[in-house]
């Protein structure tokens, strides 16, 4: 039974691969029909087989079409009225032109936790020709840390899709994520931007494309700090309900009065209703925006985040099937005979993913379903399963190459031949990978 188990196993991830890869299938469908196969091979019936994918895409979707679909309303919002822009404008004169790589990095940092990744550096990219142009330097001195920045937000921190994605297929505690998301990512964000982009940049000398202009004298754009305490806000809340409702306060002798709000205050959905709505009015309303042209606003925003939702359902349920089957309990016990460290065990799955199909986002939900049995069957710790989401993030955004659309699109923007792209996008990707692992193994000990 335990040899079906694994046949099973490998038969779905074998199935995903040639799926996605030789057949071009939609990953949402190929992931439903691995589940099937999986059911199959391990000998549920079909009335068993079935359950699991309903329940599994149910219990996933509860929360996290929620917390995504809030997200890209948030997103939206924020790039409709510029605040992008104007946020990172701010932090560049803040920071000064000497220290413009840095800046960038914090900006990336920043912008992307409502913002999807594409479309952030679409936004931002017109300050790199700027600086490049104003400097006469490389133009990968400043693109570098701003991808890093976008890049690293991306996988490692909460509300963006990814993180929360895989932080419910896991059960990880969202507030645990965020936590060790900024902890890692921070030095992760300075050596793969812009301590890695003064290497690259003396390497590669890259002119800004032509006709490439950018103008901010006549831009209105929303306080920076208006901008910097909406983001804040719900990352705030969901943090101080860990903490303050965690192990390290009793909670029974907090007033019951501050319990309750914070328990209310502090969940996702909650804290990202309230960050929305002051949104809507401060870079809506407040700024003359009318009402029906932010709701067509808001209708746009869910657009990218339903690809993702269907995607994480689907995770969902390729989860639930190896639970009923059992089959985490199988990968647990011949982890722990093998003497692999968790953390690393779930970087190469997802790493694997990675280089073998190119999406990031699939890689991290495939990645995710296959370690969950496995979080099960382990009683690891709430901080241990926060780590695994970091180190499965970090799997996942590993050699991003020509399979991978983020390649060309940086490459497009930037003007960069195939060569250089790999020299500098995709090594970027690998340091982010490796000091994110090696940022949660360390982890992993102190907590």
């Amino acid at each position: 039974m335990d040899y079906q188990l694994l046949i099973a196993v490998a038969v779905g991830v074998f199935a995903l691969l040639f799926m996605i890869l030789k057949l071009r299938m939609q990953a949402f469908i190929a992931l439903l029909i691995v589940c099937i196969l999986v059911g199959i091979v391990a000998g549920l019936s079909p009335e068993n087989i079935l359950d699991s994918v309903k329940n599994g895409m149910g219990s996933t979707l509860g929360f996290v079409a929620t917390v995504v679909g809030l997200g890209a309303l948030f997103g939206g919002m924020l790039e409709h009225s510029g605040g992008a822009q104007g946020l990172a404008i701010y932090i560049l004169k803040l920071f000064g032109e000497k220290n413009a790589s840095w800046a960038l990095m914090v900006t990336g940092f920043i912008v992307a936790i409502p913002v999807f990744f594409d479309v952030a550096f679409i936004i931002l990219v017109p300050l790199v020709y700027a600086m490049a142009k104003k400097t006469k330097k490389s133009l990968l001195l400043y693109a570098v840390p701003l991808l890093a920045g976008l890049a690293i937000t991306h996988s490692f921190i909460p509300p963006t899709p990814g993180p929360v994605a895989v932080a419910d297929i896991l059960g990880a505690n969202l507030g645990w994520v965020i936590i060790f998301g900024c902890i890692a990512g921070i030095p992760t964000a300075i050596i793969s931007g812009p301590l890695f982009a003064k290497y690259i940049s003396k390497k590669i000398t890259v002119v800004v494309p032509e006709n490439k202009e950018f103008s901010a004298n006549n831009e209105d754009y929303p306080n920076p700090f208006a901008i910097i305490a909406i983001i804040t806000l719900p990352i705030m809340l969901i943090v101080l309900k860990t903490v303050l409702l965690g192990d390290w306060f009793n909670v029974d002798r907090l007033p019951k009065i501050l319990v309750y709000a914070v328990t209310l205050l502090g969940h996702p959905f909650t804290a990202l209703i309230l960050a929305n709505l002051i949104a809507w009015y401060v870079l809506g309303i407040r700024r003359g925006v009318g009402r029906d042209a932010l709701l067509k606003l808001s209708m746009k925003s869910f657009g990218p985040a339903g690809a993702i939702i269907l995607l994480t359902g689907a995770g969902g349920a390729f989860k639930q099937i190896l639970v009923d089957t059992k089959v985490g309990e199988l990968l647990a016990s011949t982890l722990h005979s093998a003497s692999i460290h968790p953390l690393i065990f779930a970087f190469i799955v997802a790493a694997l993913i990675r280089v073998l199909q190119g999406s990031a986002t699939t890689a991290m939900i495939a990645g995710a379903g296959i370690m969950s049995p496995i979080v099960i069957a382990g009683g690891f710790s709430p901080a241990q399963i926060a780590l695994m989401v970091i180190s499965i993030a970090s799997g996942s955004t590993i050699l991003s190459h020509v399979n991978d659309s983020g390649f060309w699109l940086v490459g497009q923007y930037l003007g960069l031949t195939e060569k250089q792209t790999f020299q500098s996008w995709t090594m970027m990707t690998v340091l982010i990978a490796i000091i994110g692992l090696i940022m949660s193994l360390v982890l992993w000990y102190v907590f």
